[in-house]
């Protein structure tokens, strides 16, 4: 199952783009994708409106941010080097934050059986805030948690 905005049920519904709101250190975001393009300003105002926002407009807010020569992001006036365990670990706490909308939850347990893959995601971390395989990991992970409670 190939995990793309625009794709039928449930894949559609797995896609970063998705409109599914959840909350993140106080920060309300309207999908993953806002959350993971506003990693890319250091300005924690900045980052507050871009986490509100969902599918490509999502997209495109981040898509000018040159944070690829310093693999630097931000979250909250931190930095976070691209490739640090710490970033992963805010990976994982956006992720489990998100487990907690039910629709995103439905698209998890729906896709059970299914092997996820993500084929228009980018393999190198110099060149993406969350690779392909980051991102079908984490699904992975929290699809087997999800049914595990169920």
């Amino acid at each position: 199952m190939d995990i793309k905005l625009g794709s039928g049920f449930p894949s559609g519904a797995l896609s970063n783009l998705a409109p599914h709101k959840f909350t993140i250190d106080g920060v309300e975001c309207g999908s993953m994708e806002g959350f993971l393009q506003s990693l890319k300003f250091s300005n924690p105002d900045m980052q507050r409106e871009v986490c509100k926002l969902t599918g490509k407009y999502a997209k495109s807010k981040g898509a000018n941010k040159n944070w690829q020569t310093k693999q630097t992001l931000y979250w909250q006036g931190k930095e976070y080097k691209r490739d640090s365990k710490e970033y992963q670990e805010l990976l994982d706490r956006a992720y489990n934050e998100l487990a907690k909308n039910e629709k995103f939850k439905k698209a998890l347990i729906a896709s059970k059986g299914a092997t996820l893959t993500h084929s228009i995601g980018k393999r190198k971390i110099e060149e993406t805030v969350i690779t392909s395989q980051e991102f079908i990991s984490r699904l992975n992970k929290l699809r087997a948690q999800v049914l595990k409670e169920k």
